[in-house]
């Protein structure tokens, strides 16, 4: 696309009103934003996790861009949604972010200005709202997943809360899915995202050159949520199906031609003329 954007072509999504206690934390009078964004420490530099997690982290990613549409809220004809992974999501000034392997929040969009300071992490301020999904991948016992983490996330509204543990690191289950009720997670005894209109399932198979058991999204319409080349690959299925269906019905027109061309001579032959 052509052109250069500017701050005044930027139109954002209407936002829901904050409350509280994000709203009081968020917004305290005479605050110096400006200050705040131009001191803030959005990346550090930190290496990525293993290999695994990085690779189930881009898995929840694609899927949803490839083939995901968040279902339509009455007077809505299309929502956007963002999904991003390792990317630091700040409440109120002074506390530390958390970064989430991977979150989802819908009826946002980011800034196009994404290198401006105050756009390049997930400032809870700056959306209006805290993402919808956010979830772990348990790398060891260290990393409070089940614990001040889970309290992190209770504090700052995030809806939903999904706790992928491969290894069975901190319990014996290896998914655990919480929805926040009155401020505190509740366990859902299911594994559907019911606000957003999305399920979660661990799916076993290849994925980027590795066979492990995977977290995948499922859809109520689309059961497993395909990922682009899983969909390459079923419209290339679908194709050669296509073909060979033209292919045969084609071998069969040839053959009936052939039995009807074989039947006259024999008429004929006979003396009849067949009609």
């Amino acid at each position: 696309m052509s052109g250069t954007m500017t701050e005044m072509a930027y139109q954002p999504i209407p936002q829901p009103v904050l409350q509280p206690p994000l709203q009081s934390a968020l917004q305290p009078e005479a605050f110096d934003w400006d200050d705040y964004y131009a001191h803030v420490v959005t990346e550090d530099d930190e290496p990525v996790d293993n290999l695994f997690s990085a690779k189930q982290q881009t898995l929840l990613k694609r899927a949803l861009y490839a083939s995901w549409t968040p279902p339509a809220r009455e007077g809505q004809t299309a929502r956007s949604f963002l999904a991003d992974v390792n990317v630091g999501i700040f409440g109120a000034p002074g506390v530390p972010p958390i970064v989430p392997d991977f979150f989802l929040s819908l009826d946002v969009k980011p800034h196009p200005l994404l290198r401006e300071k105050r756009h390049r992490s997930y400032f809870i301020r700056e959306f209006g709202k805290p993402p919808d999904v956010a979830v772990e991948i348990v790398s060891n016992k260290e990393g409070g997943e089940l614990g001040s983490k889970l309290e992190r996330y209770a504090e700052l509204g995030v809806r939903y809360y999904v706790v992928f543990d491969p290894l069975c690191e901190l319990s014996r289950e290896t998914l655990q899915l919480f929805e926040l009720a009155d401020g505190v997670y509740q366990r859902r005894g299911d594994l559907t995202l019911p606000e957003i209109g999305l399920g979660l399932a661990l799916w076993e198979g290849d994925y980027e050159g590795f066979h492990e058991v995977w977290l995948r999204w499922t859809t109520p319409a689309q059961g497993l949520l395909p990922l682009g080349q899983e969909r390459a690959v079923e419209a290339e299925g679908r194709a050669a199906q296509a073909e060979g269906r033209v292919a045969r019905e084609a071998a069969a027109r040839r053959h009936a031609e052939t039995q009807a061309a074989r039947l006259a001579a024999q008429l004929r032959a006979l003396g009849i003329e067949p009609e």
